[in-house]
């Protein structure tokens, strides 16, 4: 199941790069699929449990235009920050299908997540104390669940956040405590978060990882009175950025959530579980587009210099997670009629060696005025990207 994905000569969101230059109106920008993102979501409600939730996660990519999208998509979000909550309440999610999670979450944020009545995720005994006393001086009940550092860990993960050490969740171990103090203050459990991790490929790592998530739940659920509202299950899914990697086999983790889910519904039946995506849904609808400025060979290396880099597209540059550097997928976009190809460095137009968007890459002989298209770009891009170093214009976003 692929996005249907811009390559020379073919268009995106309807338009081909040139158009998509003009309406931007400048380069560098990112364009981000509407049709694609819808396919991807209605794609997975049709192999999911028919009574799964699914929520999407608005750091992989907060565009104001791409939450709104997605509001009337999926079920709810999760924020990390009061600025994403205020975006997913712009969308229309109601506050009850919106959770916010993070380890460092400040006073301002929790009094505003209070005073909305979200779900607060707590990660911590201190946020349990800090809520508590402001839903006393806001003269609410505030609603809170628990994220858990699950008491396993998994291979195969891009970025393991569950398991061992970590600032993110309480322990396992921890739970009954909190819940105790937690059943003793004016505040309500409505569920419990467990997030083990993102960006795997490999599809019985996430069918484990959900299955130990689903008898985690299970146990902790059996110390309460009442059911817990929701579970969320986190997601975890990842999409293939680089050669050789293979997209996650979507139907065999889904065929697989049937049967821990159906178990767990019976035990819980009135808990809603929610699957919680981010860059899945988004990452392979999106595009990024820059325009080649100037040409030279140093060396006997032909480099390709653009009005784009780093500063916009952190993750393409290999400077954000990857340990060894490798190339985004990479094209020219107005070049699907090209002869003559050469080996090149595309770099951006920044002061610095680490501004490279595509190292020892074959494409069409550029020239000056082309556009390079680097795919795989809607999910953490250009809010995951030093915006402000050196000083550039911010690159143009469009949902198209």
């Amino acid at each position: 199941m692929n996005h249907s994905l811009s390559s020379p000569g073919q268009p995106f969101g309807g338009a081909d790069i040139r158009q998509l230059a003009e309406r931007a109106g400048r380069t560098p920008f990112f364009a981000y699929d509407r049709a694609a993102i819808t396919q991807r979501i209605r794609e997975l409600r049709r192999l999911i449990p028919g009574n799964m939730q699914l929520h999407y996660s608005i750091k992989a990519n907060p565009m104001p235009s791409v939450v709104h999208h997605l509001g009337g998509e999926v079920d709810g979000f999760d924020v990390a920050s009061a600025q994403e909550m205020a975006l997913a309440l712009d969308a229309g999610a109601p506050p009850g299908d919106i959770g916010f999670a993070g380890p460092g979450k400040s006073h301002d944020d929790l009094r505003r997540a209070v005073a909305c009545d979200v779900n607060i995720h707590l990660e911590s005994e201190t946020q349990l104390r800090l809520v508590t006393a402001l839903g006393w001086e806001l003269g609410v009940k505030p609603r809170v669940a628990i994220r858990i550092n699950p008491d396993f860990q998994v291979s195969h993960s891009g970025m393991r956040m569950g398991g061992g050490g970590t600032p993110f969740g309480v322990d396992v171990d921890q739970v009954p405590t909190l819940l105790r103090e937690l059943a003793a203050r004016e505040v309500a459990l409505s569920g419990f978060h467990i997030f083990w991790g993102s960006q795997c490929l490999h599809a019985p790592t996430v069918i484990q990882a959900q299955r130990l998530s689903a008898e985690l739940v299970e146990r902790l659920a059996g110390d309460l009175s009442v059911e817990p509202g929701f579970v969320n299950l986190g997601g975890g899914f990842g999409i293939p950025y680089f050669p050789g990697e293979t997209p996650l086999d979507i139907e065999a983790v889904c065929g697989a959530m049937h049967g821990w889910h159906a178990r767990l519904h019976s035990l819980l039946p009135h808990t809603k579980t929610i699957l919680e995506l981010g860059r899945y849904l988004v990452g392979e609808a999106g595009i990024y587009v820059c325009r080649v400025i100037d040409r030279k060979v140093s060396g006997g290396k032909t480099f390709v210099i653009t009005d784009g880099g780093l500063h916009h597209h952190l993750a393409a540059s290999g400077n954000f997670g990857q340990v060894l550097r490798r190339n985004f997928p990479v094209f020219l976009g107005n070049r699907a009629d090209a002869t003559s190809y050469e080996r090149c460095h595309v770099v951006g137009c920044l002061c610095t060696p680490l501004d490279r968007l595509a190292d020892d890459v074959e494409l069409p002989a550029s020239r000056i005025g082309d556009y390079v298209v680097i795919r795989q770009s809607g999910a953490y891009g250009r809010s995951a990207s030093p915006e402000h170093f050196l000083g550039h214009p911010a690159p143009v976003e469009m949902l198209v």
